[in-house]
């Protein structure tokens, strides 16, 4: 039997917010009387010649971060490599016994996620699923099962997204056995709660709410982060939006960029941050307003920027956990500047339910 929502919200706060707002309490637990299993599905897995990470969506971007944790935290290098779940399924060859795959899924009901899971299981390698709590009974074949949240009320998914990356952080601490990791992935949701009341988000959105489109841009582990905020805006205001790697943007699409669109740049220090920073130059030369995901003490990017959010002082690899949350918010206020629900994905609007409703997922 599937999950049923809740009944939608009619006004703020919807249910999107209350999810944004949990993320420092639910990552201080997901961890939390999974030990015994992280500890022993990071013995399989690094025991594996390979490791695959599937997801669809939100849950792809989380892998998109695994991968690089798996590679670097994980100790796995090029063993690892992430996979659209349904490119997985039908593009691929089939798995082996020395192949590990990590399927990550909140609701555990779509149907290329639950392939992904089968062909993995076929291939008769270790099956390691990352899903919210009540999930679908479909992931129940593989061989350890990681919960994250109980199931969002908003189909906006913001507070799995980063159990999720938690959870794939916490793995790949255990495989590498990186104590350093460990003990940064503990002050996490500490960072998390003094982001969350750093800015006055409503004013941010009220600042930028009539651009042309939103470009999202950010490198390494942060294209997942420009990816993901680019769905949320998608998802829960039906802005035009582009979520985009660094050197991929200055590889042509700066070319659309206008002086009536936005650009949001998400550089903590790292490998990204000097492409990040052409992206910035780029903004200013067109005359797009930049809004800067920088850290606190950083002075180039930030001298560029209409906008600046200060980001915690984190290992690059783990700052997706953090760099998505401004972003989260920004998507939710200016949903309310526009004057709809968050959390429905338009289902509540006559087409758009029609083609909903038509969709097999």
């Amino acid at each position: 039997m599937g999950w049923t929502p809740p009944p939608p919200r009619a006004g703020h706060p919807y249910y999107m917010h209350d999810a944004i707002y949990a993320q420092p309490g639910a990552l201080r637990l997901v961890t939390r009387g999974q030990e015994t299993a992280l500890a022993a599905a990071a013995g399989r897995l690094r025991a594996m010649e390979r490791v695959l990470l599937s997801g669809i969506g939100t849950s792809w971007h989380a892998t998109l971060v695994g991968e690089l944790l798996f590679a670097h935290v994980g100790r796995l290098g090029h063993r690892v490599r992430a996979f659209h779940s349904f490119e997985f399924k039908n593009s691929w060859p089939e798995p082996d016994p020395r192949t590990g795959v990590v399927v990550v899924s909140h609701r555990g009901t779509k149907r290329f996620s639950l392939e992904a899971l089968a062909k993995a299981k076929a291939g008769g390698g270790v099956a390691v699923v990352i899903t919210g709590k009540g999930s679908g009974e479909g992931l129940a074949i593989a061989d350890y099962t990681l919960r994250t949240v109980d199931q969002e009320a908003s189909a906006a998914h913001t507070i799995s997204y980063t159990c999720a990356m938690m959870l794939l952080a916490s793995l790949a601490a255990e495989m590498g056995g990186a104590d350093d990791v460990r003990h940064e992935l503990e002050g996490i949701p500490d960072h998390l709660a003094l982001l969350l009341g750093q800015e006055a988000w409503d004013d941010l959105a009220a600042r930028f709410a009539n651009r042309r489109c939103y470009y999202f841009i950010g490198g390494g582990p942060n294209t997942a982060t420009a990816l993901e905020a680019a769905l949320k805006m998608n998802e829960a205001n039906y802005a035009k939006t582009v979520g985009m790697n660094c050197e991929q943007f200055l590889h042509g699409p700066w070319a659309a960029l206008e002086a009536d669109d936005i650009v949001f740049v998400i550089a903590p220090p790292g490998p990204s941050y000097e492409r990040c920073l052409a992206v910035a130059r780029v903004a200013k030369e067109v005359g797009a307003p930049m809004v800067a995901l920088v850290r606190e003490d950083d002075k180039e990017i930030a001298a560029l920027a209409a906008e600046t959010i200060a980001i915690p002082p984190v290992n690059e690899l783990l700052s997706p956990l953090l760099t998505v949350v401004p972003l989260q918010l920004f998507t939710y206020h200016l949903a309310l500047r526009r004057g709809v629900n968050p959390d429905t994905m338009r289902a509540d609007q006559p087409a758009h339910g029609r083609a909903r409703a038509s969709l097999v997922l």
